[in-house]
């Protein structure tokens, strides 16, 4: 590895991307992926706001899903882009505190939000009598408010640490963005008590989250296992295997890395499962969540041919 010592308060990204022609492809697969990301949340947002027929809680809930994954792989890609294409790997200490915040906010806010879109599908199926009470716009509202917040308040006690520890002469952080468990392996002092509270945090907005998502989904399928349609239940276990995959690509290697000693973890592994939760599940959101929904696809039509007749 380079040696990067230095004296100034700058960190060094050393980037995910080896300086090769392999690192090109991979480069190349990654701005694909981002730029998927980038039409698909957006088309969702822009669809679920002109169709007046996506104006219920779930499509609400989809189009806050797919603000926080426009705003959260662009706090990441960009700088990591730019990094390859220019060399330029440094990043000004405060840079690095504000990427820090803005990546813990939203994905603790988008953890929590993925909790309540598996609550809202819960709600619908198995108490659909009962859904304008308890999915009603007030609720809906208060669980995106809570989401941000909750996310806003875990990322400032956080980043506000990261900023404050002392750091050794060497500034290079072995990885793609400024995340926090890669910065404390530069901490000049022993961070056992900073490390135990990210492990409790982890629990709350990780852990907790997951097994309330796979609470709901469980008793949806149990719910469907009753109904007497084959191709009503099929169509179920087709949805729910499918968000519960996404839900474990994002869930998973984020509790593997926050949860896990450093000891256990090389950097190299860190990088790989943070594409997961980083790159990867924003693209995948808007594709499993809305793309592949017949009332998504309908939308999408009349916006078109509403937009043809406009035109002519």
């Amino acid at each position: 590895m380079e040696n990067y010592n230095q004296t100034s308060t700058d960190f060094i990204l050393l980037g995910l991307f080896p300086p090769s022609r392999i690192g090109l492809y991979l480069f190349i697969f990654v701005i694909l992926i981002f730029l998927m990301a980038l039409i698909g949340n957006l088309s969702m947002i822009l669809l679920i706001f002109l169709d007046a027929h996506l104006h219920t809680p779930m499509y609400f809930l989809l189009s806050q899903l797919s603000l926080m994954d426009l705003n959260y792989i662009s706090t990441i890609v960009p700088k990591m882009a730019a990094n390859f294409l220019f060399g330029i790997k440094s990043i000004s200490f405060i840079g690095c505190g504000v990427q820090s915040f803005f990546f813990l906010t939203l994905a603790v806010a988008e953890a929590l939000l993925l909790t309540s879109m598996a609550y809202d599908r819960y709600v619908a199926i198995c108490f659909p009598l009962h859904y304008p009470i308890r999915m009603s716009r007030k609720v809906c509202v208060l669980m995106i408010t809570g989401s941000w917040i909750m996310g806003s308040v875990n990322s400032c006690a956080h980043t506000a640490y990261a900023l404050r520890i002392p750091y050794c002469q060497s500034r290079a952080i072995n990885h793609f963005f400024c995340e926090v468990p890669a910065m404390l392996t530069l901490a000049c002092m022993d961070t056992w008590v900073y490390e135990y509270t990210v492990f409790v945090s982890a629990i709350l907005f990780l852990v907790f989250p997951f097994i309330g998502i796979t609470y709901s989904y469980g008793r949806i399928l149990l719910a469907v296992y009753y109904m007497p349609s084959s191709e009503g239940r099929k169509k179920v276990y087709s949805t729910c295997s499918t968000h519960l995959t996404v839900v474990t690509f994002y869930y998973v290697p984020f509790a593997y890395t926050y949860l896990c000693s450093r000891s256990l973890r090389s950097p190299t592994e860190d990088k790989v499962l943070a594409v997961f939760y980083t790159v990867l599940t924003p693209m995948l959101n808007p594709i499993i969540y809305s793309l592949r929904n017949k009332m998504v696809m309908g939308a999408l039509r009349r916006v078109i041919q509403r937009f043809c007749s406009v035109k002519m």
